[in-house]
C-alpha cells in the first residue's frame, strides 16, 4: 500500500470550516482535488458544506445563502468556490424562477466586511509578472456597488439625510436642477467606521511581507474621499511609521506614508514590475486596480481574494476564494467531451489558506503541514514542467492529469518535512534587527553592473567570496 493510501487509516482531523460550492469548471476541478487529494488524507466531518449553485439557490428560495452566511459568522473560516450571478439570459437557460443577486453582498454584510485582501501568488522558480509580493486592501463596503438609482426626467433632485435622533434636524446633502430630459440619478455612501480596522490589517500585512505601503484615492476630485485617507494616515503616524522607517520600507517615499491618485496608481502598477508595494483603496478602485495587477502578474488565477470581516467578539472572519470566475468556456468544452486544462492555483491556494485559518482560530495545527505540502506539490508541478497548458503550452497537463501530478508529488512528500511554499514573510521583529543600510551596501557591492539586480554570474561570484558556494563532489 502506498504511503498516501496508508494515510487514510490515520486521517488528519480538520477543525470546523465552511466550504461553499460553486459552479461549472471551477466546481468540477475542486471536486477532483477533494476526491483524489484532500478526502483520502483529511477527515472533513467537522466542515459545513453549502451549495451556492444557481439551481440550489432557486430550489431553496435562497435560504442556502442565508444559511451559509450564518455558518460563516459562527465558524469564521470559510472557503468559497467561484459562483454565478445569473444574467437574464441565464435565468432562462437554468430554468430559474427569478434573477438572484450576487452572494458577495450578503456575505460582506453578514460578516461585517472590512476589506478584501488581494495579493499576488508567487511560484518559486517560475518568473511571473511581479518579482516580489504586491498587496492590496480593497474596502469591502460602500461605493457604487450598493448604490440606489432611478432614471428620471427634468426637475429638481434633492438628497436629504434624516438623523436617527428625532431632536436633530434633517440635512440636505445635495440639491440640483436637472435640465436634461433623461438622467440617471444615483445615490451611494461610503461607511468610514471600519477604515481604522482596514488600516491596521493593511500595515500589519505590509510589515510582515516587507513591502512599501501606499494609499490610493481620487480625493483631488472626489472630495468626500478625503476621510478615507485621513483615517489611514492617522493610524499610520500613531502606530506604524517608526517601524516602517527602521525597516527601510519608506526609503522610496521620503520617510512617510504616500498618497497616490488612482490615475497615477494605474500607471505605476505597470512600471513597478519588481513588486514590493501595497495599496489600500476604496471599493471600486480596489476592484479595478487588482484586475490590472492580475493581468500584469499573469492572470486572475495568480492573485488571492480574501474577504476579512469582524465578529461581535472582535475575532476576524476570513473567507478565502480565487479572484477568477467559474471558467464557463472550459466547462462547455468539458461538457462537449473535449480535453480541458484548468489551472486551479488560485482556488487551491485559497483552500489551503482557509484550512490554515481554521487551525489558527481553533488552536489546532493539524492541517498546517497538509496545506503546506499541497501548496508545495502544486508549485513543484509548475517548476518541473508538469503544469497546465496556460503555463506549459500544448505539452501541458489536462485538468485531470494535473490533479494526478499533484497527487503523485503529495505521495512523495509523505513523512517528509515541508519546506517553504514561497518567500518567508519578514516579521516585524526580524526586520527591525536587520541593518538595511549594510544590506544595501552589500547588494551594491555584488551588483557589479549597477542594474538593480544580481544575475547568475554576479550571484556565483558573491557565493564564492562569501564561501557559501556548493562545491563539486570528487569521487
Amino acid at each position: 500500500m502506498s504511503m498516501f493510501r496508508s494515510a487514510v487509516c490515520r486521517k488528519i482531523k480538520a477543525p470546523p470550516m465552511v466550504y461553499i460550492k460553486g459552479e461549472e469548471m471551477s466546481r468540477y476541478t475542486m471536486q477532483l482535488f477533494m476526491d483524489k487529494i484532500v478526502s483520502p488524507s483529511v477527515d472533513t466531518s467537522a466542515w459545513e458544506w453549502y451549495d451556492l449553485s444557481c439551481k440550489e439557490r432557486d430550489n431553496t428560495k435562497d435560504q442556502v445563502l442565508h444559511d451559509a452566511v450564518s455558518a460563516g459568522a459562527k465558524i469564521k473560516a470559510i472557503f468559497k468556490e467561484p459562483t454565478i450571478t445569473p444574467s437574464a439570459e441565464q435565468v432562462k437557460e437554468f430554468g430559474l424562477s427569478k434573477t438572484y443577486p450576487s452572494p458577495n453582498g450578503a456575505m460582506r454584510r453578514g460578516w461585517n466586511g472590512i476589506t478584501i485582501s488581494r495579493d499576488t501568488i508567487h511560484i518559486p522558480g517560475v518568473k511571473l509578472g511581479f518579482t516580489n509580493p504586491v498587496l492590496f486592501e480593497r474596502h469591502a463596503v460602500g461605493g457604487e456597488y450598493g448604490a440606489g438609482w432611478n432614471n428620471v426626467g427634468k426637475g429638481r433632485l434633492l438628497t436629504t439625510f434624516f438623523p436617527d435622533d428625532p431632536n436633530l434636524q434633517p440635512t440636505i446633502v445635495d440639491g440640483r436642477n436637472l435640465d436634461n430630459i433623461s438622467n440617471a440619478a444615483v445615490v451611494y455612501h461610503n461607511p468610514l467606521d471600519n477604515v481604522e480596522d482596514l488600516a491596521h490589517i493593511f500595515f500589519t500585512r505590509c510589515m510582515e511581507n516587507g513591502v512599501t505601503p501606499y494609499v490610493v484615492t481620487k480625493k483631488t476630485v472626489f472630495k468626500w474621499q478625503e476621510g478615507f485617507w485621513q483615517i489611514i494616515e492617522r493610524v499610520f503616524n500613531e502606530k506604524y511609521i517608526g517601524d516602517f522607517q527602521k525597516a527601510g520600507l519608506l526609503d522610496k517615499t521620503n520617510g512617510k506614508l504616500q498618497h497616490l491618485i488612482s490615475d497615477a496608481a494605474t500607471m505605476q502598477i505597470i512600471r513597478w514590475n519588481e513588486g514590493g508595494f501595497g495599496m489600500a483603496c476604496h471599493n471600486y478602485d480596489g476592484d479595478m486596480l487588482t484586475d490590472e495587477v492580475a493581468q500584469v502578474h499573469r492572470s486572475p488565477g495568480f492573485i488571492t481574494s480574501n474577504l476579512v470581516g469582524k465578529s461581535n467578539d472582535g475575532t476576524l472572519i476570513k473567507e478565502f476564494e480565487a479572484s477568477h470566475g467559474t471558467v464557463a468556456d472550459l466547462w462547455h468544452m468539458h461538457l462537449a467531451g473535449k480535453e480541458t486544462s484548468m489551472n486551479p492555483l488560485g482556488m487551491v491556494v485559497a483552500l489551503c489558506n482557509a484550512m490554515k485559518y481554521s487551525g489558527e482560530i481553533t488552536k489546532n495545527d493539524a492541517v498546517f503541514k497538509f496545506a503546506d505540502e499541497l501548496h508545495i506539490a502544486m508549485n513543484e508541478c509548475f517548476v518541473h514542467g508538469e503544469g497546465t497548458r496556460d503555463m506549459e503550452g500544448p505539452m501541458g497537463k489536462t485538468t485531470e492529469q494535473f490533479v494526478d501530478a499533484v497527487k503523485a508529488r503529495m505521495v512523495s512528500h509523505q513523512g517528509k518535512t515541508a519546506t517553504t511554499v514561497s518567500k518567508t514573510p519578514k516579521t516585524k521583529k526580524a526586520l527591525l534587527q536587520v541593518d538595511m543600510d549594510a544590506v544595501k551596501r552589500m547588494f551594491e557591492k555584488y551588483d557589479t553592473d549597477s542594474d538593480g539586480r544580481i544575475d547568475m554570474e554576479e550571484f556565483t561570484d558573491m557565493c564564492v567570496k562569501l564561501n557559501v558556494a556548493p562545491l563539486k563532489k570528487v569521487d
